[in-house]
């Protein structure tokens, strides 16, 4: 199982590194592939004084860092294309933010680099639809073919985070797993699928009371990973604290994931 986890930005080295310490079971669970994530800026925050993080040089310099003492594979979200090459060189897996999942120069920006490309479908995008963004990396990379087969072969992986439902809410359609899994591997966001976007008053809600539940429904439905933004105290995160998990909530949310896939021979 893939599993991606770390707290939404880089608020501190300190921070970061608790988080990371507490992370250090799953990376040693031969039974996960374990990513450390956490994003060096978050450029599509609601307010413009929302906290966005350190900026590339000092967030890349805190990641290789984490590398360097846990021995972590690394993700990292980029907004713009010319953060792809030196965000490549540090991390094993660059994210495509939902709201840009269709930007071309970024996709292929990502495509020229080593890493795996992990694109979160966005929350307003038919699944089927995402099939066109994964052809956008594979072709940049030469290759014609697609299907799921050829997309975990050459690095290309789809997030789903929800989709927009009226105003300031995300439903999950489970449906879109199997719809997305057709074309390529597909990891279930657990955390930001729900989000309340804008609901806050300037910044983001969430109710994180429903992660739990619907990482169990993603499981029976069959997913190849997860994704869980985690922190050792949610409540005074700076970004995304509403929908993130509590560090030590994590162990029992993947006890139930593992026993509903083994019920169900995915794993």
């Amino acid at each position: 199982m893939i599993l991606i986890a770390g707290p939404c930005v880089i608020e501190s080295k300190e921070l970061l590194f608790r988080v990371a310490e507490g992370l250090v079971k799953y990376h040693e669970n031969p039974a996960i592939e374990f990513y450390f994530k956490s994003s060096f800026d978050k450029a599509n925050r609601t307010s413009i004084d929302s906290f966005r993080g350190p900026g590339i040089d000092e967030g890349l310099k805190l990641l290789e860092e984490v590398r360097a003492a846990f021995g972590f594979k690394l993700l990292t979200d980029i907004h713009d294309f010319t953060q792809a090459s030196p965000a490549g060189e540090v991390v094993d897996v660059l994210q495509i933010p939902a709201f840009l999942c269709r930007q071309t120069d970024l996709l292929v920006a990502a495509a020229k680099t080593p890493c795996v490309v992990n694109i979160k479908k966005g929350q307003f995008l038919n699944p089927s639809d995402m099939r066109y963004s994964v052809k956008k990396v594979l072709e940049t990379r030469g290759i014609k073919d697609e299907g799921y087969d050829v997309a975990k072969e050459h690095g290309v992986w789809l997030t789903e985070r929800g989709s927009t439902f009226g105003y300031g809410n995300l439903v999950v359609d489970m449906r879109a797993l199997g719809i997305m899994r057709a074309f390529a591997p597909v990891v279930f966001d657990a955390t930001h699928s729900v989000q309340m976007p804008g609901s806050a008053g300037g910044s983001s809600g969430g109710k994180r009371e429903f992660v739990a539940p619907l990482a169990r429904a993603a499981a029976a439905t069959g997913v190849d990973g997860f994704f869980f933004e985690t922190h050792i105290n949610p409540c005074e995160a700076l970004c995304d604290g509403p929908n993130m998990l509590d560090l030590g909530q994590l162990d029992a949310v993947l006890e139930n994931i593992h026993a509903i896939e083994k019920a169900l021979h995915f794993s």
